[in-house]
């Protein structure tokens, strides 16, 4: 038997290892480079923000206006609200005039008021020429520490036939809530049915300036804040019109104070012209009280026909 013969396999080179690719980095897309942006111009236009109030390099009008603190802090604060959270329509938004004065008047509702603020951002953002609206207030709105403040530098001042009638004189565009304390604080049973408009001086103003009057109607408020009670004893010690009672406060305590995320619906009406009624009109107790009760009358019915074209409250 023969030996088994041994037959040496051919050598095989072995193959160098490979070296690891490094994967190409993707370029910075589109939405990256725009966020970026938008970060440094934020950045920048705070710096700037900043810079003026350190110089004063600012202005205050008579009645405390300040626009640069508006501008930029003071409605970009209040824009995610109005864009987001009560996803504000507006109507009629034609019918504000672009320059001159008016005498914008609306109905008052959702326990805390609210629909001040959304309103005279709408005609800010939405209006062609962003018109300031020129809110006037209760006495109250500037007692309160810091409120006060903010209500005198973002252009409001107090609800008075004198200073009405200066800032229409001046051209300015007006915001005035005849219903007062009694529409903000009503029951959410009464909800959009129309209060006293008190004695008619918002019309006074009106024809005393030549002015028109604009009826403002607004959905949404009212289901804010809903009121379902009111702690009036505890409103006498502390001074106040009332403290209300929601589904959420007081009992979810500081979770109460955010409101309802309601559909807003806010609609500018037709022009009431007053100038060629002359100055002397304002005068006349009994034409006073008729236009006074057409305005409050044309609120009442768009706020029915606003109601139906909402369709859910939070939709």
């Amino acid at each position: 038997m023969r030996e088994a013969q041994i037959i040496p396999l051919p050598h095989v080179a072995a193959e160098p290892e490979a070296e690891p690719r490094a994967e190409p980095q993707a370029a910075p897309g589109p939405e990256a480079s725009t966020a970026q942006a938008d970060g440094d111009q934020r950045l920048a236009q705070a710096l700037a923000f900043l810079r003026r109030r350190l110089t004063g390099d600012y202005e205050v009008d008579e009645f405390g206006f300040d626009e640069d603190f508006t501008d930029h802090v003071y409605l970009p604060a209040i824009r995610p609200l109005y864009k987001s959270w009560f996803r504000v329509e507006t109507f009629g938004m034609h019918n504000i005039p672009d320059t001159g004065g008016a005498l914008v008047v609306a109905n008052h509702s959702g326990t805390v008021p609210m629909d001040g603020l959304m309103t005279a951002l709408a005609v800010h953002d939405d209006h062609p020429a962003s018109r300031r609206l020129r809110l006037l207030g209760a006495d109250l709105v500037f007692t309160l520490p810091l409120v006060g403040s903010i209500a005198r530098k973002t252009g409001n001042t107090l609800a008075c036939n004198a200073d009405a009638e200066r800032l229409l004189r001046s051209g300015e565009l007006v915001g005035v809530y005849p219903e007062g304390f009694k529409g903000v604080g009503k029951p959410f049973a009464d909800r959009y049915k129309l209060q006293r408009f008190g004695r008619g001086g918002f019309v006074s103003a009106a024809i005393r300036t030549g002015v028109p009057i604009i009826p403002c109607s607004i959905v949404g408020a009212e289901e804010i804040y809903p009121m379902i009670g009111n702690l009036k004893a505890l409103a006498r010690i502390l001074g106040v019109p009332y403290i209300p009672v929601t589904p959420t406060f007081p009992l979810l305590g500081p979770l109460g104070l955010i409101p309802l995320p309601s559909k807003w619906l806010i609609e500018f009406g037709d022009p009431i012209p007053t100038a060629h009624l002359g100055a002397t009109a304002a005068d006349d107790p009994m034409l006073v009280f008729n236009l006074t009760d057409e305005v409050r009358e044309t609120i009442q019915q768009s706020l029915y026909s606003l109601l139906m074209q909402r369709g859910s409250v939070f939709s």
